[in-house]
């Protein structure tokens, strides 16, 4: 019988954590949240030698135990709960081959826990490019642990880190730095009075505000009262305590560690002298995002067209094979189209996702990061604020759930505020099928009309957020003063296994999360438009012959009279019309307002809602696209998505707060119903006037 053991990987930011994590885990891992707080918690199964498998957890990046973020108290309250399902029966500290002093830091406390701790020194394919030499023997005696000298970019010394897990029990848990020579006296007080305690985790309580699981309320109460010193005192303390921490690392690495830098060869320095470039730094992030949405056109359109066909076939072939009834009806015209209308946007999405991830892992987001700071501070935001904003481009929830890291609440609520405007991967469904039907598809200096449409709308929705976040900082008047420090990792070629887990992990949350939406939808939707109440609809038959009757039409046209007679007298076509005249004046018709209405569970809901809807009653085979570029507005003739109403719609999506999701996080990270309630009265005003602005003028 095989025994699972757990392992934490801790580590400071950009060592390589996640990589290592990947290595360990591949395919075997989830990504959820922490029980009772929206911090990411990835967690997978590793199996190990003779028949041992480990649960490893990847702990959000921390430079140190003395917390200054949620993120970081995740790290700490995990490693003092020992009742806690997820407490490691061994940590994993991975370090970076180039930065070891600082990551030695965290090193240390973690082994005054006495936790069992192995210390893979990653990437260390970059030793000899950088002139860095290690003596691992002398550097185990010292550390009084294990080091495993990894690489995951060439798959080396993975073998070695599943062997040292293995056994853990072996390691020592002996700390490196005896913290309480720091105050003898004050320390030996604390011993006295919780005897059965272990220091460290007692002067971790004392120092920080984090869940102390080992022992009961009352004990942790009385430990807390033992704070004699006041809040300037400790903070010396802490200061005391890392200068000793640093004082040990330095002997150890002047031994240890011995770097020749006339063999570091580095052009780092050249690279963000360029790509940071207070003027070639913004058009070299133009021009990439440029290349990024022509990408995304040029290269998914052979498999959209396949999968829109795809499904336009299964739909009629369900029809043809299954025996008529409701079931089949439900299927042909309810789920295949539905979930037609999400699958299409597959290959868009994975591209899209596919490059952020190589932006992210080649270092160049943080750049980015550091070169929107000087933008984002006349606006009332920090450079931290940035990275909301550029993974709300994924989705708006984990954006929000980044604000975390921003230690300015003013800042960080104008964030939370405005991150929505971002264009989100759930838009990209509604921006690119209305894209199609009402942009032409000529090219201006090689970049399709299609392509800097779609990139337009990424800038309307930054410069929308921007442009609030100056509104709100001016508005609230809430003092606040923070610094904005980023860390630049070194630039590196991305890993082709992290970027496909990452495109991996990312479109299946999306697939599956919307998916279940769309197909819950898709039922409703179709029973609502399937069926209605009264004569009118009971009897439409009869009433589209009668009326028809003078003018000989074919049967097949005649079918398709009583199919849309029926569709509009149902109980989806009364609440259509119901909402019609509110939403006329933008150039839609009621069709348009129930996919608008229905989509504020989640945005990509409109394509699916307009695919069931056009597929009732519909016996040909025809695609979700051709069936809404055929569309006939009633009023004026002509297309329904015309160029005026397809602009119209391009902007209330851009601007509209069209996710239930997004407001509920933000209830949960302000800790208020007043912030998401404005959320949605502000932005939907402001998306319906805009909207109505822009089909006037241009109908």
């Amino acid at each position: 019988m095989s025994k699972q053991i757990n392992v934490a990987l801790i580590g400071n930011p950009n060592t390589g954590k996640t990589s290592v994590f990947n290595a360990l885990t591949g395919l075997n891992q989830k990504v959820g949240n922490y029980p009772g707080i929206t911090v990411e918690k990835k967690e997978g199964i590793c199996k190990l030698p003779r028949g041992v498998k480990a649960h490893i957890i990847d702990l959000p990046g921390t430079y140190s135990l003395n917390a200054s973020s949620l993120d970081e108290n995740v790290v700490i309250e995990l490693l003092l709960n020992k009742n806690d399902k997820d407490y490691p029966d061994v940590a994993v500290v991975v370090s970076d081959v180039e930065n070891l002093k600082r990551n030695l830091l965290l090193y240390t406390q973690i082994k005054d826990l006495q936790i069992p701790t192995v210390l893979a020194i990653n990437m260390s394919d970059r030793m000899s490019y950088k002139g860095i030499h290690l003596d691992i023997a002398y550097l185990e005696r010292e550390l009084k642990t294990k080091i495993a000298l990894i690489s995951t970019r060439k798959g080396k010394g993975i073998d070695q880190l599943k062997e040292l897990i293995t056994n853990y029990k072996e390691l020592s848990t002996e700390p490196c730095v005896n913290a309480s020579e720091i105050d003898k006296d004050y320390f030996n007080k604390l011993r006295t009075a919780f005897p059965n305690q272990l220091l460290y985790k007692l002067w971790l309580v004392i120092t920080q505000d984090v869940n102390f699981g080992n022992v009961n309320r009352n004990e942790v109460d009385a430990i807390n009262s033992f704070k004699t010193k006041s809040k300037t005192d400790l903070k010396r303390l802490q200061q005391k305590e890392t200068i000793k921490r640093y004082q040990f690392i330095n002997n150890t690495l002047k031994k240890g560690q011995t770097i020749d830098l006339k063999s570091a060869k580095d052009l780092r320095i050249k690279l963000d002298r360029i790509l940071t470039h207070k003027v070639w730094g913004y058009l070299i992030f133009g021009f990439i995002l440029l290349l990024i949405f022509q990408a995304i056109y040029d290269w998914s359109s052979v498999p959209m067209d396949f999968i829109d066909s795809t499904f336009a076939s299964l739909s009629e072939w369900t029809k043809n094979v299954m025996p008529e009834g409701a079931f089949t009806n439900l299927l042909a015209e309810g789920i295949i189209p539905g979930l037609g209308g999400i699958v299409i946007f597959i290959p868009q999405i994975a591209f899209l996702f596919l490059f952020i991830s190589v932006l992210e892992e080649s270092g160049y987001m943080s750049r980015v990061v550091f070169l929107m700071d000087r933008i984002m501070r006349r606006f009332g935001l920090s450079g931290k604020s940035v990275v909301p904003l550029i993974s709300g481009t994924a989705c708006a929830i984990p954006a929000i759930m980044a604000t975390r890291n921003i230690e300015s609440w003013k800042e960080r609520l104008i964030t939370i505020l405005v991150t929505p405007f971002t264009t989100c991967s759930a838009r990209l469904p509604v921006y690119l099928i209305i894209i199609a039907l009402v942009i032409p598809e000529g090219r201006f200096l090689g970049l399709s009309y299609q392509a800097l449409t779609l990139m337009l709308l990424y800038l309307i929705g930054f410069g929308a957020a921007v442009g609030s976040a100056w509104i709100l900082n001016k508005v609230l008047k809430i003092k606040s003063k923070t610094f904005f420090v980023v860390e630049m990792p070194n630039y590196k070629v991305p890993l082709f296994k992290n970027v496909a887990l990452t495109v991996l992990e990312k479109t299946k949350s999306f697939v599956f999360g919307a998916g279940k939406i769309i197909l819950a939808i898709s039922i409703v939707l179709w029973f609502l438009a399937s069926y209605g109440p009264g004569d009118d609809f009971n009897n439409a038959e009869e009433i589209v012959t009668t009326q028809f009757s003078s003018e000989n039409l074919a049967q097949e046209e005649l079918d398709q009279k009583i199919a849309s007679h029926k569709l509009e007298h149902s109980f989806i076509g009364i609440a259509g019309h119901a909402i019609e005249p509110a939403i006329r004046p933008l150039g839609y018709d009621w069709k348009i307002g129930i996919a608008i209405v229905s989509s504020f569970a989640a945005r990509e809901v409109f394509v699916g809602t307009l695919a069931t809807i056009y597929s009732v009653g519909s016996d040909e085979e025809e695609t979700i696209k051709n069936r809404m570029a055929g569309e006939v507005n009633p009023i004026l003739g002509g297309p329904l998505f015309n160029f005026a109403s397809g602009i119209s719609l391009l902007l209330f999506y851009a601007f509209a707060m069209q996710c239930m999701s997004t407001l509920a996080i933000v209830k949960r990270e302000t800790n208020s119903w007043k912030w998401p309630a404005y959320q949605l009265v502000i932005m939907s005003a402001f998306a319906y006037v805009v909207a109505l602005i822009a089909y006037q003028l241009l109908k």
